[in-house]
Order: C-alpha cells, then sequence, then structure tokens
C-alpha cells in the first residue's frame, strides 16, 4: 500500500511541473508590457495588439536636453500614452534622469518611431542622439 502511495505522488507531482513548464514556455503567452531601453535602437520589435510598449532613455534636461518625437508610429497601430515622463536620478543640479514614453498597441500593422535628443529651442543644431525603431504589430 505504501509503494502505491509514493507511485501515485510521483505521478502527481510529474503532471504538477509538466503543466508548470508547458505553462512558461507557451509561445501564446506574451507579457503585457514590452520595455525598451538605448540598446534596442534600430531594431525591429514585435509587438501584439492589447500589449503596451515604454521606451527608457537617458537623460539630461536640466542642461536643456531632452527626446522628443520627431516621427510619430502610424495612430492605427501605436497609441502614444500622456507626455514624456521625466525622473531624476537626485536632487543635484545638472544630475541626469530618464526619459520615459508610453504607447499602447492598439491594432496590426507596421509603423516606425523616430525619438531625437536635443535642445528644442536650437533649431540649426544637429541632435545629440537618434532613437528610431520599427514595430510590427499583430
Amino acid at each position: 500500500m505504501e509503494k502505491k502511495m509514493y507511485i501515485i505522488g510521483g505521478v502527481l507531482l510529474a503532471i504538477v511541473l509538466i503543466v508548470a513548464v508547458v505553462m512558461m514556455y507557451n509561445p501564446d503567452s506574451v507579457p503585457s508590457e514590452v520595455q525598451l531601453t538605448d540598446v534596442d535602437n534600430g531594431n525591429e520589435i514585435e509587438l501584439r495588439k492589447g500589449q503596451s510598449l515604454v521606451i527608457t532613455l537617458e537623460a539630461n534636461p536640466t542642461t536643456g536636453y531632452t527626446w522628443d518625437v520627431v516621427e510619430s508610429p502610424d495612430g492605427h497601430v501605436l497609441r502614444q500614452l500622456g507626455e514624456i515622463d521625466f525622473k531624476q536620478d537626485s536632487e543635484l543640479i545638472g544630475a541626469g534622469s530618464v526619459q520615459t514614453i508610453r504607447f499602447d498597441v492598439v491594432g496590426a500593422g507596421r509603423t516606425a518611431l523616430k525619438m531625437v535628443y536635443h535642445r528644442p529651442w536650437e533649431t540649426d543644431v544637429a541632435p545629440e542622439g537618434f532613437f528610431y525603431i520599427h514595430v510590427v504589430a499583430c
């Protein structure tokens, strides 16, 4: 009788482990939020309708430099949520920060997003940096 209990317990444990592995590696399970940084610059990103795209880039707005969207994505694919957020690393003057911009994937399609790092009032000066991605949404 005791041997039967060990066998049943082992079978149940195996089933639980199989279910856990299948759930972890299910290709249909996608994160609700995809986060990008400067290392993703120039990449093509695959997203699904209903996901959120969050881009976080280093910046220093205390020196006047900020990230701005200069090539907006197709609004039928990506919709920007609010304004670009700032989070300063410290209270010191000149301290760096990060800027975060959020989008919702609202439909299927292909689009691009281009941002520049610049001082907005310096219209005759080349931007200090670029961030560009291609988005494929299904």
